[in-house]
């Protein structure tokens, strides 16, 4: 039995915000600065009041119908988010009330930017284990409402979206094996350290990030976890038709692929026009990808993410 992939959908609120936009909105930075350190050239911010289960919800609704699969099916419904509407509820209850399904096993899991992939990996056990059949597996954040925009060295970096897929039991081969490893000791190179007490803001709670040191632990974890996934799934990195990895910056997806030995043309890269979107970022990469044709039914995709925690994991699908 496999959990396999029946259907994907994706949202991103408004119209793209370019990095000249930005620069009007009194970011002090440039479009050279961004693309030369980043590949960023744009990415989507919600508006005031948009929450993460309002962009989930529209990206579940699509990840639905491209699979062909009613709302009342859906026995399990997690959502990966680092920007949950409400310190509770989960988003994923609040996800499950507006699409009006009852009675799913319904939670969150917080793993920021690895979130999408923890989640498959969670489902994937669910699913084999035979206590359930079909999973909505969703990726929502709106890092805007966490950001200093005061600070150029992140405020650039992020975008708002959602990417949503449907995972069923099948006899097909679907997810191949799965990876997941964390860090807390490293926490402190990516965080928001803030929090609520008493009514207050205690701490800061705006994002902050130690990027010299975030890339050279992704680079570095990223190609260890792909390796390790493809060995537990008793194949090569040889056998994979496509990577889709976390869209963070763009020097990390190249540097990533160089030693997985892929060619550029084998790497699903959307940083460019979503920035990074972090749980978000690999299931709208994934449905960009399958939209275009480029991704097609039978073909080996490694999924791969690393975030603040500091989490990363990856997944071997066929899709």
């Amino acid at each position: 039995m496999y959990a396999r992939i029946a259907g994907i959908g994706s949202f991103l609120p408004g119209s793209p915000v370019s990095n000249d936009d930005l620069v009007k909105r009194g970011v002090d930075t440039s479009d050279e600065w961004i693309v030369t350190r980043t590949g960023i050239r744009s990415r989507h911010l919600a508006e005031a009041g948009v929450m993460s289960s309002d962009l989930a919800l529209e990206a579940s609704r699509r990840a639905l119908e491209n699979a062909g699969v009613g709302v009342d099916e859906i026995d399990l419904i997690i959502v990966a988010t680092a920007t949950p509407d409400f310190i509770f509820p989960s988003t994923a209850c609040l996800l499950q009330g507006k699409l009006g399904n009852l009675g799913a096993m319904t939670f969150d899991i917080q793993a920021v930017c690895s979130g999408f992939t923890y989640a498959l990996n969670i489902a994937d056990k669910f699913i084999r284990s035979g206590s359930h059949k079909k999973a909505l597996v969703v990726g929502s954040d709106v890092f805007s409402q966490i950001l200093d925009w005061s600070d150029r060295t992140t405020c650039v970096l992020f975008g708002d979206g959602a990417g949503a897929v449907v995972l069923e039991a099948s006899e097909k081969p679907g997810i191949l094996a799965t990876a997941a490893h964390a860090d807390g000791s490293q926490h402190h190179i990516l965080s928001v350290p803030g929090g609520i007490c008493g009514g207050k803001i205690v701490g800061d709670p705006f994002l902050r990030m130690d990027g010299q040191a975030v890339f050279k632990f992704a680079v570095r974890v990223l190609s260890e976890v792909a390796k390790e996934c493809c060995d537990l799934a008793g194949i090569s990195t040889d056998s994979i038709d496509w990577l889709v990895p976390h869209q963070a910056n763009v020097r990390i997806i190249e540097s990533t692929g160089k030693k997985l030995g892929l060619r550029k043309e084998q790497i699903v890269v959307t940083v460019d026009v979503h920035g990074n979107t972090s749980a978000a970022s690999v299931p709208l990469a994934l449905e960009a990808a399958v939209r275009d044709g480029r991704i097609r039914r039978g073909q080996k995709v490694l999924l791969e993410g690393v975030g603040g925690g500091f989490t990363w994991g990856a997944v071997l699908l066929e899709f």
